[in-house]
């Protein structure tokens, strides 16, 4: 790096124009974030055409602030109302709900800020240390490659089953069942689509997360309404303590390296990274069985994985031209909306533009931490309002986030249905995030499988030959006998506990 370019750089984004965008993009994009189906993705689509009039380091640094913000943002959501507001804070609910439920709602919080913040400044100093060699190393990555990593993805469905290994996998089943709906995408013959045009892309996957876990808990609170008790959200500090700090240090370090990484594979994104992060921190606690019952750890994990993607995405976007997740698409429109085309080039031609892009990602990160601090106190109180009122606002608010992503009232019944399935399932102790996690990498795992197979002219010994392709199923394969092993020793444990 040359400090140097770095020095300027920050300079330019310092200009109070800059800098006020940039507070102004954060802000936003918590906001968005935080409300259900508004993801970072469309947040930052709505505004690139605000950009076209603005230099290119105003423009790009006020979408990378909508960024940063939106990934915090759905932590919010995830943690006080069950309702992750974007796919990546899935894995946040797994423990923040429980946290809040017990009224740590604070303590929730502030960790959720500050793991996404140490997330987001880590993934920064790699993208501006390792963004070559990083870059390089994506590029080996083909259809085998991909599809180990999506099975490695799926081998933490035992991690994340809750009490029972067996539900875990019949949820897991299921989501595979549901993500095989669609076009095939080989042959583009459609399957299981019943006559309906809009389940040629699949089943829409923003509302059936707000199903599972917006309209489920509506559904569940509206029975327990009257006889649940009043939480409170109580504040006693911004930061987390210095003991939740000692306790999550490591997890938070390594998850931000996952998700930096994770982040620079195309592809993949915020929600895997924040799934393999938790699952990671599960599988190497002293405590695994605190997981899901309010572990101030799996919050730790789940937000540095998912911010950690903030700068691992830009890596690809940056040096090679090819944009890491769907947001990042989006920001590679908007530099050739500038005349910039991103790519080998980009480092040659606009080495300045680079380098105040590298500051604007650093300071979008201090305001997020900022922001989030300051608001913590305010988003806090959301738990204590009169579930009378809060359940219909969470009802109205996952209809209309049900609705944006394609202006469809086919999404709506949709996400009631799946509303419908997430009552019963959490009546019945089955987890819900195995059917996330099918969702996302199950037609990954499909269509990188039969292209690997074609390429290969059917020969399965592809898969092992790769030396990438190897490690990642030898790892999803000791992923999985290690978490069931894990998780029968807890049940057992349970159950003695249970007959004492």
């Amino acid at each position: 790096m040359d400090l140097g370019l770095f020095i300027d750089g920050l300079v330019n984004i310092l200009q109070i124009n800059t800098l006020l965008l940039i507070i102004a993009g954060v802000i936003g994009g918590i906001m968005i974030g935080a409300l259900p189906g508004l993801t970072a993705t469309m947040g930052v689509a709505l505004l690139v055409p605000f950009t076209f009039g603005l230099p290119v380091e105003q423009g790009v640094s006020m979408l990378l602030g909508i960024f940063c913000g939106a990934m915090y943002g759905g932590s919010i959501s995830a943690i006080l109302i069950r309702t992750p507001g974007t796919p990546s804070a899935a894995a946040t609910l797994l423990d923040g709900y429980p946290l809040a439920q017990k009224g740590e709602a604070g303590r929730a919080l502030s960790m959720s800020i500050f793991a996404s913040f140490c997330g987001g400044m880590i993934s920064f100093i790699m993208m501006v240390i390792l963004s070559p060699q990083i870059s390089k190393f994506a590029l080996n990555f083909s259809a085998p490659e991909y599809f180990a990593l999506a099975v490695f993805g799926l081998s933490i469905i035992i991690s994340v089953s809750g009490n029972s290994v067996l539900k875990g996998i019949m949820a897991g089943v299921f989501g595979l069942m549901i993500a095989s709906i669609g076009l095939d995408p080989v042959s583009g013959f459609p399957r299981f689509t019943f006559g309906f045009m809009n389940l040629f892309e699949g089943p829409p996957f923003i509302p059936t997360l707000i199903g599972l876990f917006a309209f489920s808990e509506v559904f569940k609170g509206v029975e327990k309404i009257v006889t649940q008790a009043k939480v409170e959200a109580k504040i006693t500090r911004l930061l987390p303590s210095r003991a939740d700090i000692k306790k999550c240090w490591k997890t938070i370090v390594k998850s931000s390296i996952l998700g930096s990484f994770i982040g620079s594979i195309p592809g993949a994104g915020g929600d895997i990274a924040a799934f393999v992060g938790y699952s990671e921190a599960k599988r190497t606690s002293k405590n695994p069985e605190n997981f899901g019952k309010g572990e101030i750890q799996g919050v730790a994990a789940a937000e540095a994985g998912n911010n950690g993607c903030t700068g691992g995405a830009m890596i690809p976007l940056l040096s090679l031209g090819v944009p890491g997740d769907a947001v990042t698409a989006v920001l590679l429109g908007a530099f050739i909306m500038q005349g910039i085309r991103p790519g080998p080039l980009l480092y040659r031609d606009h080495i300045d533009v680079v380098y105040s892009i590298f500051a604007g990602l650093m300071i979008a990160n201090i305001c997020l931490l900022i922001c989030g601090l300051l608001g913590i106190r305010f988003f806090a109180r959301i738990i204590s309002i009169n579930r009378n009122i809060l359940l219909p606002v969470i009802f109205v608010l996952s209809i209309v986030g049900s609705y944006a992503m394609r202006n469809s009232l086919f999404d709506v019944w949709f996400a009631l249905l799946f509303g419908i399935i997430g009552y019963f399932m959490q009546r019945y102790d089955f987890p819900a995030s195995p059917i996330l996690l099918a969702l996302i990498l199950g037609p990954m795992a499909e269509s990188n499988l039969r292209r690997a197979l074609i390429v290969s002219q059917g020969d399965y010994s592809v898969f092992i030959t790769r030396p990438i392709c190897a490690v990642l199923l030898f790892l999803a394969l000791l992923s999985l006998i290690t978490s069931t092993i894990r998780q029968l020793r807890l049940q057992k444990k349970m159950r003695q506990e249970a007959s004492l």
